[in-house]
């Protein structure tokens, strides 16, 4: 049996994130699944893993160690915010997005992936709510790259925005928005940020808590040609 490639070594390190993340380390929820070209990950994948000080198996449960760990955390965010890119960015449809992910995120450089992160405002999460692993842009002070998405709170005020993403750290609160009019693909305008934050969405004014404001994602609103 050859042995497994780069890009497959980072899909199966993904999977034991992912499962994890799910709860799951047993090697049962490994083993059986399919990397790269649809090839199987079974025992002596996980064995080569362990030889290359990626994961330990200890009885049924595979464990990544502090070198697997960072591999996977890696592989993991250029997934994720390559979902973000494509998803609410290039608005391609969702079967689309997965694709695409899949396989840049095995090319992205490092430079790259930092870049896509600033541009798109540092997103905490992936359109699926899932956590995007922080990178070294998202903790320092100076940004090379202008964001394309910024956060509801230093929006200016009185400009036109459009809502790329919502982050809610509760999932009722999406609901609650939602029902407001409050939703991705919303335009809205900010209109004050004390005592409280007040946006208008259509003819509704609405004030939000800080906290909540935090977690709106907006980018400025395209403008449009004059009509003939």
């Amino acid at each position: 049996m050859s042995p497994i490639n780069p890009s497959q070594i980072e899909e199966i390190l993904e999977i034991i994130y992912t499962n994890r993340e799910e709860g799951r380390s047993d090697a049962g929820s490994v083993s059986g699944r399919r990397c790269g070209h649809g090839h199987e990950i079974g025992a002596p994948q996980l064995r080569e893993l362990q030889a290359a000080g990626l994961v330990r198996l200890t009885g049924e449960q595979v464990i990544l160690t502090t070198q697997g760990e960072r591999r996977a955390q890696d592989v993991v965010r250029r997934h994720r915010l390559t979902e973000r890119l494509f998803r609410d960015v290039l608005q391609l449809s969702e079967d689309a997005t997965e694709s695409h992910a899949c396989a840049i995120e095995h090319i992205l450089s490092r430079e790259a992936t930092e870049s896509v992160c600033t541009l798109l405002g540092h997103p905490p999460t992936c359109p699926h709510g899932k956590a995007i692993p922080p990178g070294p842009c998202c903790s320092t002070a100076q940004k090379t790259v202008r964001p394309l998405v910024t956060g509801l709170k230093s929006f200016d005020l009185g400009t036109p925005a459009r809502i790329v993403f919502i982050a809610p750290k509760f999932h009722d609160r999406m609901d609650r928005l939602a029902a407001l009019g409050v939703i991705p693909g919303s335009e809205i305008r900010l209109h004050q940020r004390s005592p409280s934050y007040v946006i208008e969405v259509g003819e509704t004014t609405i004030a939000l808590d800080p906290e909540i404001a935090g977690e709106i994602y907006v980018k400025p609103v395209e403008a449009r040609g004059n009509a003939a």
